[in-house]
């Protein structure tokens, strides 16, 4: 199947825009991007992106889809005190718990031009059915290119963690039960709609250990690594006690550090820690609606940028960060930045980069994502800035600044998953009923279980 958008204000990421300009795709691969018409394609089926502008896929770092089922709690606590008050409904999680809320939370992914997630789940309560499997069936449902990261946690209450002592594993259980992920679902081929990562959770909730043998494994299965990092002032303040050093430089003590590495939030880094993770090309995954609703601070982005580090763009845990849209982090990035460094500190057209490109260096496919080029795959957002937003000249600050605009056409890998704004895989009104009654079935589980 051939497609041609054409009439769009064409922004590559690469470093090339055209206004009118135009894209083909040919199956699952972009063959020509450019100025002007569209070359003849007999039998194409031509799309007119007048009041448009198109830009490759956007691309999430750092997400937790469960978490759609506890939005709207703990509202204005702490982190570690949103953590606790929430735990105890997690470890009561059920496969069909997971399954509506990774659907409808990939189903608003795409809503708001998400062609690529990845999903840090960290929690597999026993017996609970088969919690990874659920949220990848929910992906290819959706049709989102997937990147599950399995994560986990060995370190409970009675080892001195945070998360009660049945919300953890076992590391014997973890390796396994990783490996076996792996084995099951990594897809390393080009093209490849899933791909899994080693995610153990962060620091504070797991062993040295566990961090350590988790490296060797994800090196040994040649996939990525994922965690959290120097997210609080409190966990900064952990890691100090506990090893006289920065989280940065406690994970670069363990082999943490590199380009098969990306890390959430990064609030808290000092200047040495900014200059290690651009030196090892050490990704970071943003996540500023999030890190604000829980009073956790502002990322020096900024300072990452200028330092020549890879940084992408998340939304973080549905929890931490209600309803919030990727396309709206970009805009949430740009005002947050310059809040702290000033009205230079971040472009629009960067921060349409992080949500791209720089998103996917994060998960290892710059290759063949986050860009608009002969060769890359498919992932296309065409999106409407016409209309109120038509006062605005520059059709990238129409998108990044003014809120997210409506979708045209979302495409991944050349297959229409957004037509006319509007869901076309699973109906809209399904997949928010999925999301609602996975919150009603978590809390009614929460509420049985002593």
């Amino acid at each position: 199947m051939t497609i041609v958008i054409e009439n769009a204000h064409v922004v590559t990421v690469s470093g090339d825009e055209y206004p009118g300009g135009h894209i083909v795709v040919d199956g699952d691969r972009i063959t020509a991007v450019g100025p002007g018409p569209a070359p003849p394609a007999e039998g194409a089926e031509r799309i007119d992106g007048t009041g448009c502008v198109a830009t490759p896929g956007l691309v999430n770092a750092h997400h937790h889809l469960y978490q759609w089922a506890t939005q709207g709690l703990a509202t204005d606590r702490t982190l570690p005190e949103w953590l606790t008050a929430l735990y105890g409904p997690w470890s009561k999680m059920d496969a069909e718990v997971v399954a509506g809320a990774a659907t409808a939370g990939l189903a608003w992914l795409a809503k708001s031009g998400c062609t690529t997630a990845s999903d840090q789940h960290y929690l597999f309560p026993s017996g609970r059915g088969d919690l990874l499997a659920a949220e990848i069936d929910a992906a290819r449902e959706v049709g989102v290119r997937f990147h599950p990261c399995r994560g986990s946690m060995d370190r409970g209450e009675s080892d001195g963690g945070l998360p009660p002592d049945e919300a953890v594993e076992d590391i014997d259980t973890i390796l396994a039960e990783t490996e076996a992920a792996i084995d099951r679902y990594h897809d390393p081929s080009p093209g490849s709609m899933l791909r899994v990562a080693v995610a153990p959770n962060a620091p504070f909730t797991v062993t040295r250990d566990l961090l350590v043998r988790s490296a060797e494994l994800a090196r040994a299965k040649g996939v990525r690594l994922h965690t959290h990092l120097a997210e609080t002032g409190d966990e900064v303040e952990h890691i100090r006690e506990q090893f006289g050093m920065t989280p940065a430089e406690y994970m670069d003590s363990l082999g943490w550090l590199g380009p098969d590495v990306w890390f959430a939030h990064c609030v808290h880094l000092r200047d040495p820690d900014v200059k290690r993770l651009a030196e090892t090309r050490t990704g970071t995954a943003h996540c500023p609606s999030s890190n604000a609703r829980l009073g956790d601070g502002i990322a020096p982005v900024a300072h990452l940028l200028r330092a020549g580090a890879i940084v992408g763009l998340g939304v973080d845990g549905s929890a931490s960060a209600e309803l919030v849209p990727l396309a709206g982090e970009m805009r949430q990035a740009i005002y947050m930045q310059r809040a702290r460094y000033g009205p230079a500190a971040l472009s629009a057209r960067r921060a349409l980069e992080m949500a791209t490109l720089g998103g996917a260096r994060c998960l290892g496919r710059a290759d063949e994502l986050g860009t608009l080029e002969p060769g890359r795959l498919a992932d296309v957002a065409l999106w409407r800035v016409d209309g109120f937003r038509a006062a605005i000249d520059d059709p990238v600050v129409a998108l990044a600044f003014g809120g997210t605009a409506p979708l045209e056409r979302l495409l991944v890998g050349g297959r229409t998953i957004v037509d006319g704004d509007a869901l076309v895989t699973v109906p809209q009104d399904e997949a928010g009923r999925r999301g609602a009654d996975a919150h009603r079935r978590l809390m009614r589980l929460a509420e049985e279980s002593p």
